[in-house]
């Protein structure tokens, strides 16, 4: 157990701790991104409902042009009333929630109480700062955090910038290279007064539009089980939303995308609008 003078003693930090005791990843010294094919995660969504917030993010992630795992998760408990949503290189993102999740714990042991919500967003918008250096070097890393305020009994969410900059979203948020798509689904598919239920369905059916557009997004994998990972933030806690229940929900969307289908009439391969010769 280590001791400290009242001048070094780092308090309920824990990053500082590792800090002091030297056991802090070294930051590389020239452009990893430049040398290794660095595994990304991506796409993350969260959206505020009546009752809390909802947070999801697809399985897949990349290397270059190449899948490197179909079935990651990229969505995590922070503690019970929060969690994080990681896009960018997998590696620092999975090292940086690890990490989080022991500072919160640390912090609650050292001084006996939580930390408010907001104060766990600016403890990872430090965490995301302190990456910076590794970020220049092409391993960035953009959480979205989300948490129910138990003081004032809402659900709220953060997103962040690389610098570690943290921006607090009233209605809902996306990070990751499927953001653009998946952002504007739930931007036009959001209303005030949603329901769990309704958020979940916006969240899948934009997961589901950023796939179709972005190739670093999975969709649903119905031949090998794989759905993405969504979860509820309520006033009872984080709970993972059951993969059965995203199967059904998937289907229900897949019916009504294949409705919007019948009817429409498309061009046989190799034709001309206009009925020219085909040769």
């Amino acid at each position: 157990m280590p001791f400290f003078t009242p001048g070094d003693d780092p308090g309920p930090s824990f990053s500082s701790l590792v800090r002091r005791l030297g056991l802090s990843p070294e930051t590389p010294s020239s452009d990893v991104g430049a040398r290794l094919a660095v595994t990304h995660a991506t796409t993350v969504v969260a959206i505020r409902f009546v009752d809390g917030v909802v947070i999801a993010g697809d399985r897949r992630a990349t290397s270059g042009n190449l899948i490197s795992h179909r079935a990651i998760e990229k969505v995590f408990p922070a503690d019970r009333y929060s969690g994080v949503a990681i896009a960018g290189a997998a590696g620092p993102a999975m090292e940086m929630v690890k990490l989080f999740q022991l500072q919160l714990e640390h912090y609650e042991k050292v001084e006996g109480s939580q930390l408010s919500l907001e104060g766990k967003a600016n403890q990872l918008g430090q965490m995301v700062r302190s990456n910076l250096p590794a970020a220049m070097q092409g391993l960035a890393v953009v959480p979205i955090f989300a948490g129910y305020d138990l003081g004032r009994q809402t659900g709220r969410l953060f997103q962040y910038d690389v610098t570690g900059g943290r921006y607090e979203e009233s209605n809902h948020a996306s990070s990751g290279s499927g953001s653009l798509h998946a952002g504007t689904v739930v931007k036009l598919g959001f209303r005030e007064g949603l329901t769990r239920n309704e958020s979940v369905d916006l969240a899948i059916s934009a997961l589901f539009q950023a796939a179709d557009e972005d190739s670093a997004t999975g969709g649903p994998d119905l031949v090998r089980g794989i759905y993405p990972v969504i979860a509820t933030i309520t006033a009872e806690g984080f709970t993972r939303v059951p993969d059965g229940e995203i199967a059904d929900r998937f289907t229900g969307l897949l019916d009504v995308l294949a409705s919007r289908e019948i009817g429409i009439t498309r061009l046989p391969e190799n034709s001309t609008e206009t009925g020219g010769d085909q040769r």
